[in-house]
């Protein structure tokens, strides 16, 4: 789709639709006076009516406007004036989404810079404005012989007064973020007998040959060599291999320690020999979706070309019971040397991210995001809105806290206390994979943050935003906007601001 930034004359720009707010009490926005203006007052009349209050999200379509060149007017309510929080200006949008989607809009012009959202600059609509009708493109086909639909809307322009470089680089943003959002929520989506370690290694390498960013895939014996013993535990129960990818994605001018990220990529995850219950177990195809994400960055930072250097590791493999797969009392070493009492095969997710934190030592990082579906126990404490976040390091927490608020992809921060760990103690080995029923997410957070001691470290538990159930069930593409947000930021080539942020 083709986005554009200009300060457009309502009256005359030529369009399919012209997408303006209004306000509870049938106040107008600038835009909306103007073609009112332009229309001898057509717009006033209809909302005398009360065919629409301006209550957040109402909508109504005008055809034929007079005055104008357009060919309709989508009238979308956004509450009380100067009322309006971030969140629901995103809300907002997702209504104009569906509505041009519904009413096969090809070309729109959309005027909601205008909007008051209070201590929010118009960098900031803008690039909410590109990257949500970006993402309303998305639409999964793969699997269905006889889906054959394709979205309508071809053209965005986005009206600001404040028509700049600054803005412009906002509509690239946004619409680069979608574009890595779509990334991961094909993968996500995607059936596991498709969507395999090996699969997503080759998707990495098109992404590398597609972006010019290096990309290494290890097979079976690489990753023997590396002595990664807990990694290879959770993949002996499957015939398919497990692969480790890496990305190195080199964007700074000059050589410097990188940001690293680290997937989880359980393509399936049945539970091993702690074998889950049956309801619902398709939703394990959706366990790589941490590995989705550092693809989904791969793809934006590929696109956007921000100057800051980044390595992306996952850890691929499925989990599957056998007769070869780890037992529950099994003991096995990790790649640092570290001995690992495997009390529940289900607790798979650390297994492969502990060896994946132990290699990315060898980049010098300056900081370490792991990200993964890792704990039923953060969906119980913070359902669907936030991921859970811990870590060593309270300043790269803060900004990483910092970048979700911003992004609308909002994190909170759990406590990462010593005296969690002694809830990992085992008499086997150094450490036990599970610390019991309490503090779930915490304590898979203490057990891998015992093989971070050596850098600046954050874990995003994200099994909570990763993808939707019930009939919207599908990938999120979630928490991509966060970590772009975080990476650009750190790269000083941000777009635009929020409240205190």
């Amino acid at each position: 789709m083709n986005i554009s930034v200009k300060n457009l004359d309502i009256a005359k720009h030529k369009t399919d639709c012209h997408v303006v707010a209004i306000f509870e009490g049938s106040k107008l926005s600038e835009s909306a006076r103007k073609i009112d203006a332009e229309a001898g007052g057509y717009i006033k009349s209809v909302l005398k009516r009360g065919d629409l209050s301006g209550k957040l999200s109402e909508t109504l379509l005008l055809h034929d406007v007079e005055g104008i060149t357009a060919k309709r007017v989508l009238l979308i309510g956004c509450g009380k004036a100067g009322k309006l929080s971030d969140n629901q200006f995103r809300t907002m949008l997702k209504t104009v989404a569906t509505s041009l989607k519904s009413y096969k809009i090809k070309d729109a012009a959309v005027y909601l810079t205008d909007v008051e959202l209070k201590d929010i600059d118009t960098a900031w609509k803008v690039k909410q404005i590109s990257q949500v009708l970006t993402q309303s493109l998305y639409r999964y086909t793969k699997t269905i012989s006889k889906n054959n639909s394709k979205p309508e809307l071809r053209k965005v322009t986005i009206h600001s007064a404040k028509s700049d470089t600054k803005t412009t680089r906002a509509a690239k943003i946004g619409k680069a973020i979608a574009n890595g959002m779509a990334v991961t929520r094909e993968l996500g989506n995607l059936p596991g007998n498709i969507c395999t370690p090996t699969y997503l290694g080759n998707q990495a390498k098109k992404i590398g040959r597609q972006y010019g960013i290096k990309v290494s895939v290890l097979g079976q014996k690489q990753i023997e060599t590396l002595k990664m013993g807990s990694f290879l535990s959770v993949a002996k129960g499957s015939r398919e291999q497990p692969k480790l990818i890496v990305f190195e994605y080199k964007g700074a001018a000059k050589a410097g320690n990188p940001i690293a990220l680290v997937g989880k990529g359980i393509t399936f995850d049945s539970g091993g020999i702690s074998i889950k219950p049956g309801a619902a177990m398709d939703e394990m195809k959706f366990d790589m979706c941490g590995a989705a994400s550092v693809l989904g960055v791969m793809r934006s930072l590929g696109e956007l070309k921000p100057k800051v250097n980044v390595v992306g590791v996952i850890a691929a493999s499925e989990n599957l019971p056998d007769g070869k797969a780890s037992k529950p009392g099994d003991v096995v070493t990790s790649m640092s040397g570290q001995t690992i009492e495997i009390l529940n095969t289900d607790a798979e997710g650390r297994l492969v991210l502990c060896d994946a934190l132990t290699y990315t030592e060898k980049f010098k990082p300056k900081a370490v995001i792991d990200i993964a579906t890792l704990t039923g126990a953060c969906v119980i404490a913070l359902g669907n809105q936030g991921a859970g976040l811990l870590g060593n390091d309270q300043k790269l927490v803060d900004k990483l806290l910092s970048a979700g608020q911003s992004a609308a992809d909002r994190a909170w921060q759990l406590p990462l206390w010593e005296e969690y760990q002694d809830q990992l103690k085992s008499n086997f080995a150094d450490m036990a994979n599970i610390g019991g029923r309490g503090a779930g997410t915490i304590t898979a957070a203490c057990f891998l943050s015992r093989f971070a001691k050596k850098f600046k470290w954050a874990h995003l538990d994200i099994a909570g935003v990763a993808w939707d159930s019930g009939t919207a069930k599908g990938a999120t593409g979630r928490p991509v906007p966060l970590l772009m947000e975080y990476i650009l930021s750190e790269a000083g080539s941000g777009a635009g601001t929020v409240a205190g942020k």
